[in-house]
């Protein structure tokens, strides 16, 4: 049994919402324009700024994986969008792709053999590839859950087929 092989494969299918987590398609899909700015009761968050929220943190996760000079944005305020509602459909449909462009990065980083999953990042202070695939995982995963939340809190929810 090739133990790397099995690892990376493990990764790859918790990256794309595989076992308990959510995929980011069904996550997104059909959410009516209109409701991508707005906040339901009790909520902080509207689906716009958890997407931008996601997609900013996974940029970050994944440039500081592979690029020595790469900057991290300002924490907190730096991983948020300004607004609580896209500018436009447009800045909604960009996000989303680059989203996709991201995961789809990462689960290249992950699926290269060349990558030392367990090797220190140099520029890091002991992260390695491995934990950092993680985090894009457990971070996602917690957000699509509020996503799915703030959808059906918002009447925009109905429960894809099995």
């Amino acid at each position: 049994m090739n133990t790397d092989q099995a690892l990376r494969d493990h990764l790859l299918y918790l990256i794309r919402g595989g076992g308990a987590h959510l995929d980011f398609d069904k996550a997104i899909a059909d959410l009516p324009s209109a409701l991508r700015g707005a906040k339901a009761a009790g909520s902080p968050h509207t689906p716009w700024r958890i997407l931008e929220h996601m997609r900013i943190a996974q940029w970050d996760i994944l440039e500081f994986s592979r690029n020595p000079k790469h900057v991290s944005p300002e924490f907190p305020d730096g991983y948020w969008p300004q607004g609580d509602a896209p500018p436009d459909d447009a800045a909604w449909d960009r996000s989303v792709a680059a989203f996709r462009t991201d995961l789809q990065a990462m689960q290249k980083l992950v699926a290269d053999p060349a990558t030392d999953l367990f090797a220190a990042i140099p520029h890091g202070e002991g992260q390695t590839t491995l934990r950092e695939a993680l985090l894009v995982v457990d971070h996602n995963a917690y957000h699509l859950g509020q996503l799915v939340l703030l959808r059906r809190l918002l009447g925009a929810w109905s429960e894809p087929a099995a």
